[in-house]
């Protein structure tokens, strides 16, 4: 699942694939906005750890778990 997270002030998303579900990606943001946290921490398929601080958070664009197609469709 693919989750873009835009960031204020920055020019470019941050953009990356994991592996965990929606509603987890939703749960771990949306508890660091409840509790007043300093960052949300999120990691990629690759192993990669992602510290974003909640002061910057412009939006946070969660992916479907929809499969890509490949090939041509009519």
């Amino acid at each position: 699942m693919e989750v873009r997270i835009g960031i204020v002030n920055a020019p470019r998303e941050l953009a990356f694939e994991t592996s965990q579900s929606p509603a987890d990606v939703e749960q771990l943001v949306a508890n660091a906005l409840e509790s007043k946290a300093a960052h949300v921490t999120l990691q990629d398929d690759k192993g990669n750890r992602f510290l974003v601080p909640i002061g910057a958070l412009a939006y946070v664009q969660i992916g479907t778990e929809e499969s890509r197609r490949v090939g041509f469709v009519a």
